[in-house]
């Protein structure tokens, strides 16, 4: 949100990168990457009655980005977590040729990598915090449900600063 506003914009590699420099924002190999889109902000200020936009609102990462997806790969990471509905746009941009998943980033992470994703988190308040402290790293656990086999699971998440 602080970088491209609340409108649907898809999010390259070029401009993550931007975006993360300009907070002075240090990855590390094993972190869990959070991003503030303020997605779930503004579906709370629609008082239960979502509109049209709820569809194409904030910014998302930009799935078919080769070089974000390779980045994705290179950082270690060990979850990416927004707080969207999909991490990444949904539907994603179309793909090249008659065969490509539909969506990508998920078919990278969680099919490539065994990466996992979080979406529809409330990360505003933590987000508002860190930045008047200007800060960007803080403690996170955020255990799953035990649900073997399951395809998803809530998560009970709590960020410790």
């Amino acid at each position: 949100e602080k970088h491209y506003g609340r409108d649907h914009v898809y999010v390259d590699y070029d401009m993550f990168m931007r975006a993360m420099d300009a907070d002075r924002v240090v990855v590390e190999k094993g972190d869990m990457l959070l991003l503030h889109t303020a997605f779930t902000v503004e579906v709370m200020a629609m008082s239960k009655k979502p509109t049209d936009r709820i569809h194409a609102m904030c910014c998302v990462l930009d799935g078919r980005d080769e070089k974000l997806l390779q980045w994705i790969s290179d950082s270690g990471i060990s979850a990416l977590i927004a707080d969207n509905y999909g991490v990444e746009a949904v539907p994603a941009r179309p793909g090249k040729g008659d065969k490509h998943p539909a969506l990508p980033l998920h078919h990278h992470c969680l099919f490539k990598l065994g990466l996992n994703l979080g979406e529809i988190w409330w990360l505003h308040d933590l987000a508002m915090w860190l930045r008047k402290a200007g800060r960007s790293r803080f403690l996170l656990t955020a255990p799953p449900l035990r649900l073997p086999g399951a395809v998803g699971s809530p998560a009970t998440p709590v960020a410790t600063v």
